[in-house]
């Protein structure tokens, strides 16, 4: 399973996820053998790594993220993600997952991914050294690929050789990880193709909102900042389905990310109003239902 990145409309992914728990019978750990996250992807992936049904990664969304975006700078922001990332995750560490995980982070100086991964099976080489999400916590892992600089501060962290390391938004590099994904269950845990079968949940796409005090001037920078950003994100996302499509294409994928186009519809990855973000839940599980079908045929 592979899951977007795209801030508080990660309420549209938990919609999905919510019906493809309720058709598989179980808690997602159990049925999927690799989950990966992109930021707000990253969040629900280690959550359903460690296990917590999706009824109860919704709670904690629903009590978190509209605090997280409703802060205006970037300081602020950072304090709260840090302060969601320690109270949701506390000291746990990759050792604890109980399925395939990743995490992807983007490294600000040398401008790579880092991916932070639970089991020495997805390592590339270099197993001799392997440890375990680097020996960093899973709640430093989450906050870097949540750090969607300049909104937040970047994150430094520190490995267990000692090596600190400054990370921004995994969305830089991967907003949609399905690419990563497929290549740890190919080359690393070396799957045969025939075997695989992917989930890609997105978090859909929006109009563009529009506020009544657009007029002023610092607002109208800061929206086309966000703007700017979501379209960075959104052209990574476009790009990786095709690279996946091209790539990848004898292996049954099946991606939910809809487009909506009524005025009402029109949000950002900063959206903090718990009515807008029910309605992304439940549009979500309303994309859900125009897949059923291909879905049951590659889970069950």
């Amino acid at each position: 399973m592979s899951l977007d990145g795209g801030g508080a409309k990660g309420f549209y992914s938990l919609g999905v996820l919510k019906e493809i728990e309720g058709l598989v019978g179980c808690r997602l750990h159990e049925k999927f053998d690799l989950v990966f996250g992109t930021s707000t992807g990253a969040i629900i992936a280690a959550l359903i790594a460690l296990g917590y049904s999706v009824d109860e990664i919704h709670e904690l969304y629903k009590v978190h993220v509209p605090i997280v975006m409703e802060r205006k700078s970037a300081p602020d922001k950072t304090k709260a993600l840090s302060e969601l990332a320690v109270t949701v995750f506390g000291e746990k560490k990759f050792d604890a997952v109980k399925t395939g995980v990743g995490i992807v982070t983007t490294k600000w100086v040398i401008e790579r991914p880092m991916i932070f991964k639970g089991s020495v099976a997805q390592a590339h080489g270099r197993t001799g050294t392997f440890a375990p999400g680097f020996g960093c916590t899973i709640a430093d892992a989450v906050e870097a690929s949540c750090s969607a600089y300049p909104f937040f501060e970047r994150k430094t962290v520190v490995t267990a050789a000692g090596d600190h390391v400054e990370l921004i938004d995994g969305g830089y590099c991967a907003n949609n990880p399905t690419l990563y994904a497929i290549a740890d269950a190919k080359m690393a845990i070396k799957l045969p193709p025939e075997q695989l079968r992917v989930v890609s949940v997105g978090v859909g796409m929006y109009p563009e909102p529009k506020p009544a005090f657009f007029s002023k001037m610092w607002f109208a920078q800061y929206l086309q900042s966000v703007q700017l950003l979501q379209k960075t994100l959104e052209i990574n996302t476009q790009s990786m389905d095709q690279l996946r499509a091209i790539l990848f294409k004898s292996i049954p994928t099946i991606r939910i990310s809809d487009t909506f186009e009524k005025p009402e519809m029109a949000t950002d990855l900063f959206e903090s109003d718990m009515a807008k973000l029910n309605i992304l839940h439940q549009r979500g599980r309303e994309s859900f239902a125009s897949r059923e079908l291909d879905l049951k045929k590659i889970l069950l």
